[in-house]
């Protein structure tokens, strides 16, 4: 594997010895078996937006796997100052083993990639969010014992998560269901590849989408940059919140995933975050050990 740009680019058997990989690491991580395979690499962290487990997670990871890491704001950059993005590429893949980016154009990073000689892995953007969708998948399988003919269902903004999601689902071997607002819907690409797998539904009705779900997920409805207007934007949401009448429709033994940072009283209820705290918090802790993974996959291949 040379990038990870977008998810809809790995196969599902790529998928699987991601999740595989992470499962070996973390277990090593909490058993004190050192695994410094990438000792002597460096990982080049480029932030155009803010970030808290994106940029400890990759951080920690790369100490964990005995390399480095190097925080680069766009602040700190020539890229940021009109620099072409190309350029940029070129020069960091003579300094770097490894790139990560998190920004706002899926465009940037692709371009990235296709200048850099050193692998780019995407850490954000407005249309993709893959390692997150990583963790969920692990999370998932960690607790359900395996992915294959589980039913995930996403709620609320058709965002980055819900784009990834929906492919990482599908060829991880599950049903999805979104249920969106007609206004906030994930990309046309996105769902109408989801179409033609099969085992999707996209809908406006939450309770349809979520009728007997193994996994409910949602995010945040109010993504950075989408601050303005954001009072009109959460009243049309109220009805997408993940609260009790909504687990209800769930299977019995739902989990619940939330990506963070998580706004309780707005997208889900304090209630039902707290009684699924576990769940959330081992998905934010996969993010470590998935990414390690990828980075292991990118660096070693």
């Amino acid at each position: 594997m040379k990038h990870l740009l977008k998810l809809m680019d790995l196969t599902t058997d790529e998928i699987v010895d991601i999740l595989d990989l992470g499962d070996r690491l973390k277990y090593e991580n909490k058993n004190a078996i050192t695994h410094h395979h990438l000792e002597g690499k460096t990982l080049g962290m480029i932030f155009n937006k803010a970030s808290t487990r994106t940029r400890v997670s990759f951080e920690v990871g790369m100490a964990q796997l005995g390399g480095r890491a190097l925080f680069l704001s766009a602040n700190d950059l020539q890229i940021g100052r009109g620099e072409p993005v190309e350029d940029t590429a070129r020069v960091l893949s003579r300094y770097l083993d490894c790139i990560m980016i998190r920004t706002y154009d899926q465009q940037e990073v692709e371009q990235f990639a296709a200048y850099s000689s050193i692998p780019v892995i995407n850490g954000l953007t407005d249309s993709c969010h893959p390692c997150q969708v990583l963790a969920d998948l692990m999370t998932i399988r960690e607790h359900k014992g395996c992915l294959q003919k589980l039913k995930l269902c996403y709620l609320g903004s058709g965002n980055n998560v819900a784009n990834s999601l929906i492919v990482g689902g599908i060829k991880a071997g599950m049903k999805v269901s979104a249920a969106c607002p007609p206004y906030c819907q994930p990309d046309r690409e996105v769902t109408q590849w989801a179409e033609r797998q099969g085992n999707f539904v996209l809908t406006d009705n939450c309770y349809e989408a979520a009728q007997d779900a193994d996994v409910i997920c949602t995010d945040t409805w109010v993504s950075m940059g989408q601050e303005r207007n954001s009072d009109e934007l959460l009243e049309k949401l109220k009805q997408y919140q993940v609260n009790d009448k909504l687990m209800e429709a769930a299977d019995k033994n739902a989990m619940v995933l939330h990506c963070l940072p998580a706004y309780r009283g707005r997208e889900i209820t304090a209630k039902v975050f707290e009684e699924h705290a576990g769940e959330i918090f081992d998905e934010a802790e996969n993010r470590l050990h998935v990414q390690k993974a990828v980075l292991l996959k990118c660096l070693k291949s």
